[in-house]
């Protein structure tokens, strides 16, 4: 292929383009705040799992609780029901019964109220679990309010160096003969995001292989306006006055 050396030479300036495009896709994707909102999400979700359990354990004991407060309602209503029978029989009998259970009653509603009593320590303790559970997720929250405010201002600021390299790149790439374009874009997917470098002083910048024997007399023999790839990493050689040849 032939190429002017002026034409080879803006490939150069291509090739810098595309490896700050490269350096400014990377550091896109490799925002420092990225690994640390991860790690913030991996704590919620631990978190709202520990929150799960802990909620649960407070509905078992709310639910206690209103049985009980059921069963001490059955009771009193028992007590009283009994409480006007026996205000209102004249039978020994009945008055002996009643009285009897109207004291077993009382045991069984003070019993009751012991565990009423209990239980709603632990609800209480319960809720403070939840609440305090609650507290350190509204801190993940904020904290990650905070990170993701910064990445997204760091992510501008790199979107519009991208965004200029790529204007910048449009322009360069348009004075390249389309030929040798489409060349470097092969070279550029083989060489891992390299398709051309620079010759300096004999050695390939794109390999740092230093050209000796015949490699460097096929160089320096070459026309000027042949389009030469490097003998080890096979990238588009471009010469300059640097190239020492």
């Amino acid at each position: 292929m032939k190429a002017s050396p002026a034409e080879q030479q803006e490939l150069l300036r291509l090739q810098s383009l595309d490896t700050r495009l490269q350096q400014l896709a990377h550091r896109l994707g490799a925002l420092p705040q990225a690994a640390a909102l991860a790690e913030l999400a991996k704590r919620d979700t631990a978190v709202r799992g520990t929150r799960a359990e802990a909620f649960g354990t407070l509905e078992d004991a709310r639910a206690e609780l209103t049985r009980l407060e059921s069963d001490v309602e059955i009771v009193e209503a028992r007590i009283a029901r009994d409480s006007d029978r026996l205000q209102h029989t004249s039978s020994t009998k009945d008055v002996a019964a009643l009285e009897s259970e109207l004291v077993s009653l009382a045991r069984r509603r003070a019993d009751l109220e012991d565990q009423e009593l209990v239980v709603m320590q632990r609800v209480e303790d319960a809720e403070g679990v939840v609440a305090g559970i609650d507290e350190e997720r509204a801190s993940i929250a904020a904290e990650a309010a905070k990170l993701e405010g910064e990445r997204d201002q760091a992510a501008a600021g790199l979107a519009t160096e991208r965004d200029a390299a790529e204007r910048d790149r449009v322009v360069v790439a348009g004075g390249v003969p389309a030929d040798l374009l489409k060349f470097y874009e092969q070279r550029r997917v083989r060489g891992g995001g390299v398709g051309a470098a620079l010759l300096r002083q004999r050695t390939c910048q794109g390999c740092n292989m230093t050209l000796t024997g015949s490699a460097f007399e096929d160089v320096r023999r070459a026309a000027p306006d042949d389009v030469l790839l490097c003998p080890e990493c096979d990238r588009i050689l471009v010469r300059t006055d640097e190239s020492g040849i």
